[in-house]
């Protein structure tokens, strides 16, 4: 078990390179089994749920090598099973992509429910629509979901709601079903657009993804390839908020600046100063902080990811904030831990009335999710004095070298072992 431990209060300074996007590569590892090949994988995040991901993969049969930190070639040539171990799927959310592939390939796939972040309900009835729409069926069975069924022939599905995981399960599963699917009312997020590309570099044949309506042509086999993964668009909006809320001045690059813009324009409209370059944006804040109205909606909407971070930034803002969380029904679950560290915030079911407050206290806090986690830390960079911030495997599932990297522009942060509590023998 161990801690972070932040000494605040001080602008951060410098540059950061923002490593490839988890929920990208959350996806476009489990679509590797479609190639029944070798594939190259760049620009992987040395995170958790990336480790996870591999390791799903190896117990299913992949064969994996190490080529750098961020660089794995992975062959599925001879990938059997079709069952997801539990114990590893139960670690992270993005496990319920395993279906999708494993459905396309092999005709079916077995996966535990999702696990992850806490943020309420997490129903895959979507994803189910789109298997059984082209000829799976499904079943769940002490927790584990099951689908099957060949050949899988192409469908039109409409989708009831606006779903990042309903959306890529449905691109897995199609692209090697006989004839043409269509799906509707999809999603538009950075990382719909690289599965589709990656799908894509293997051989098939998806067509506009990052638009309301993707069409796919199925294929008969699809090949290896290399490829790299996308910036992490909420790590770079990490950092823009770590430089707005400390009032620095910091170079953020590896970035595509189209994918910040939902982020960019609230940073502006809070006081921030944003300067855009081809890979890289700069952030500066030298004045007060602006309070906002903000309502997370799906791309090209305000990312939720990115709720916790402006609700951080919006403590210090001189005025009324109003945030309205329009995905998740239990984002705001970390508000306690701000109001510990004297934040004003009212939260009243999916919204939040936030009164700015002259400045955070330092406090001990805990990481309920891995963005919220990511606020605390933020928090806690802006609060002058000592915080200690719990639970940090929930913040390390999506960020990498995060110590690290706020080191490097100037932040006093460390992370300890915490001691370990031995209970006194009963006489």
């Amino acid at each position: 078990m161990e801690k972070f431990v932040i000494n605040g209060g001080k602008p951060l300074t410098g540059e950061v390179s923002i490593s490839g996007a988890k929920n990208a590569a959350v996806a476009i590892l489990p679509a590797t089994i479609l190639a029944a090949d070798r594939c190259v994988i760049e620009n992987l995040p040395a995170i958790s749920d990336v480790t996870v991901s591999l390791q799903i993969l190896s117990a299913l049969g992949a064969k994996i090598r190490m080529l750098t930190k961020n660089s794995y070639e992975i062959d599925t040539t001879h990938i059997v099973a079709t069952q997801v171990p539990d114990e590893l799927s139960r670690q992270m959310r993005a496990s319920y992509y395993f279906l999708g592939a494993l459905l396309g390939r092999f005709g079916s796939g077995k996966v535990a429910m999702p696990g992850g972040c806490n943020l309420g309900p997490r129903p895959i009835d979507q994803h189910l629509k789109a298997f059984c729409a082209l000829g799976a069926q499904d079943s769940v069975e002490y927790g584990m979901i099951e689908v099957s069924g060949q050949p899988l022939v192409g469908a039109h599905v409409f989708f009831d709601t606006v779903s990042v995981g309903a959306t890529m399960n449905a691109m897995l599963s199609a692209v090697l079903a006989e004839g043409q699917t269509v799906l509707e009312n999809v999603a538009k997020e950075p990382h719909i657009v690289d599965l589709a590309n990656f799908l894509n570099m293997m051989g098939a044949d998806v067509r506009g993804a990052g638009t309301d309506v993707i069409k796919i042509r199925g294929r008969k086999a699809l090949h290896g390839c290399t490829y790299s993964i996308i910036p992490d668009q909420i790590e770079a909006g990490s950092y823009m908020v770590a430089a707005a809320i400390t009032g620095g001045n910091v170079l953020i690059k590896n970035v595509i600046p189209k994918h910040l813009e939902p982020i960019t324009a609230k940073m502006e409209l809070a006081g921030g100063i944003i300067e855009e370059y081809d890979d890289a944006v700069r952030v500066v804040r030298t004045g007060d902080l602006l309070p906002l109205k903000i309502k997370t909606m799906p791309h090209p909407g305000f990312p939720t990811d990115m709720q916790p971070l402006m609700t951080v930034l919006l403590t210090l803002a001189r005025g009324t904030s109003i945030i309205t969380e329009g995905i998740w029904e239990n984002r705001f679950r970390y508000v306690d831990e701000l109001v510990r560290m004297g934040a004003n915030i009212q939260v009243d079911g999916q919204v939040a009335v936030i009164e700015g407050v002259p400045e955070l206290q330092p406090a001990p806090l805990r990481a309920s999710d891995l963005r919220a986690g990511a606020a605390l830390v933020m928090a806690a960079l802006a609060a002058k004095g000592t915080s200690e911030i719990d639970e940090i495997n929930h913040i390390e599932r999506g960020y990498e070298d995060l110590v690290e990297k706020l080191r490097g522009l100037g932040a006093d942060i460390r992370r300890v072992e915490k001691p370990v509590s031995v209970l006194p023998q009963a006489l």
